[in-house]
């Protein structure tokens, strides 16, 4: 097996595993105790990946930490990274996304705040510039907030082209720059908003997470506020792909790293309830594009269970074969060495897994 860095971002804190080629996984932390870390970046573009931390104290406020020694010193600028504009009238709440982008761009990282916003570094995150674009777009004084509050928390970036970036805000929908963040447009034909008396507005909807087809980049995977969809022509278009999935309502969406078609959710009861269907615990996996899904459970957990998993707690890593991992609001972390054919429990009784990332390092 190969050697995987996973970063497990906790409300107490960040925990580091790492699986030197075998099946046991170590784990150090919690770094940054008593502070919320929303947002984890690993680069692996640099001959050492760099980590990026969002990390938020309740004393301080939210900072991005870096460390370029895989987890073992932690740096913080001596300015705060990621800083609105006096004239905008807002400040930092959090940081819910740190995005590396290609490998055409070895420098550059997206960041994606609360108050929702996009800011972009060209030095690895050291600092960062507000995006004027995206926040003057005329549309974004009548988005909404999702319960977490309104927020950039997804940033993906375009293999074939560094100027296509499409980005998802709780509850402003999807956009989408093609002229490297000169303009933007909103991007969300046939997502439903179910909360709204317009069913299909051109924006607004409470859009919770998408993940790009690694071989397909005109491929998208949605996760809504209730749907769970495809595009194929990169988010101009969208359809419902859940049936068969126990319920269309989740956080959390992440792609095969390598094969095309195969994506995985962890669907959530709608409404009140908001725990997982049947309190039984299941990862979800397509791999036909969203025609089918099934649930290997082998290795999770058998009786009643009522973790459920944040947006940004499903992600595979690039592993040959793939790793998937998932954290949940019970503190626990799963694992799959297989591409999600079984499942193991690696880390029990953290704090409310809030985000996981996963890498091979060596």
């Amino acid at each position: 097996m190969a050697d995987v860095l996973l970063a497990v971002g906790t409300r107490k804190g960040l925990f580091l595993g790492r699986r030197d080629g075998g099946a046991d996984w170590a784990f150090t932390g919690p770094h940054f105790p008593m502070q919320a870390v929303y947002s984890v970046g690993i680069d692996t573009r640099r001959p050492v990946p760099r980590l990026l931390a969002g990390a938020d104290s309740s004393h301080w406020g939210p900072s991005v930490f870096r460390s370029d020694d895989l987890g073992a010193t932690w740096r913080e600028p001596p300015k705060p990274a990621v800083a609105f504009p006096r004239d905008t009238g807002a400040s930092l709440e959090r940081v819910w996304q740190l995005q590396p982008a290609g490998p055409e761009e070895p420098d550059v990282v997206y960041a994606g705040t609360q108050p929702g916003a996009l800011f972009r570094s060209d030095d690895g995150g050291e600092t960062f510039a507000f995006v004027r674009s995206l926040w003057e777009h005329p549309q974004r004084e009548q988005w909404g907030e999702g319960f977490g509050g309104q927020a950039v928390h997804t940033v993906v970036t375009d293999p074939r082209d560094a100027r296509s970036v499409l980005v998802a805000v709780s509850a402003g929908g999807v956009y989408r720059t093609r002229d490297g963040c000169a303009s933007w447009e909103p991007s969300n034909a046939g997502l439903k908003a179910e909360f709204l008396p317009d069913r299909y507005p051109e924006f607004g909807q409470c859009v919770h997470k998408v993940a790009r087809d690694p071989t397909d980049p005109d491929r998208l995977y949605l996760q809504n506020h209730g749907g769970v969809y495809r595009s194929d022509d990169a988010g101009a278009n969208w359809a419902e792909i859940g049936a068969g999935l126990p319920a269309d309502f989740g956080f959390a969406v992440a792609t095969h790293p390598r094969r095309g078609g195969v994506a995985y959710v962890f669907p959530v009861s709608d409404g009140s309830d908001r725990y997982p269907p049947g309190y039984r615990c299941r990862v979800f996996r397509t791999e036909d594009a969203g025609a089918s899904w099934s649930a290997p459970a082998t290795g999770l957990p058998a009786e009643e269970h009522y973790g459920v998993v944040l947006r940004d707690a499903l992600r595979t890593d690039d592993a040959e074969p793939a790793g998937v991992y998932f954290g949940n609001r019970n503190g626990e972390v799963f694992a799959s060495a297989d591409e999600g054919d079984s499942w193991r429990l690696i880390a029990s009784h953290l704090p409310d897994v809030l985000c996981v990332r996963a890498a091979a390092v060596g």
